[in-house]
């Protein structure tokens, strides 16, 4: 059974980190299509997802009068990771698919200059980035089964931070202490 502040604050937070994602990406749609091709907003998403995600387990442990197991934290943040890519893959899904299938391929355009670009940088010869371009342009990482599958590798990744920020905020025992 699933403790009742861990299992609100969970979906509270969840609903914050997909709210925000969503907000982010009608933004930088709003603002300007090349931004989906940048480095740096990779690394703004997974900073706001780490910083709610600390909010959520300080937040919670307080409510919890600091007994805070490491399921109960693991569990707290699987769940608001859950909702939350839920929401954002929901909201890409209606955006690029839906409201403006457009963008989704103006966005293709801007992924394959930009990784053409990176790789020549890299000095990868001419053969393996042709390969590597010919396989990014079969799958638009904004298309339903992109974004579906999306979610499985955003879960395993987020997962693996909240194990390590489930051992930082977990309580730790009498015997530790």
């Amino acid at each position: 059974m699933i403790n009742e502040i861990v299992k609100k604050n969970g979906v509270t937070y969840g609903i914050i980190i997909g709210v925000v994602s969503a907000l982010l990406t009608a933004g930088l749609y709003a603002i300007d299509l090349k931004l989906f091709a940048s480095t740096w907003i990779g690394a703004l998403s997974f900073t706001i997802v780490l910083i709610v995600s600390i909010v959520l387990l300080i937040n919670t442990k307080k409510s919890l009068a600091n007994i805070f197991s490491f399921k109960d934290a693991f569990t707290t943040y699987f769940i608001a990771i859950l909702i939350g890519v839920l929401i954002s893959t929901f909201f890409n899904i209606l955006l690029f698919n839906f409201i403006d299938p457009e963008a989704k391929e103006t966005i293709g355009r801007y992924l394959v200059k930009f990784m053409t670009e990176t790789l020549q940088k890299f000095g990868t010869p001419a053969s393996a980035i042709d390969e590597t371009i010919s396989k990014m342009k079969e799958n638009n990482p904004f298309s339903i089964p992109e974004l579906l599958k999306a979610i499985v590798f955003s879960l395993i990744g987020y997962s693996i931070l909240g194990l390590i920020l489930a051992a930082i905020f977990k309580s730790k025992t009498p015997q530790q202490a």
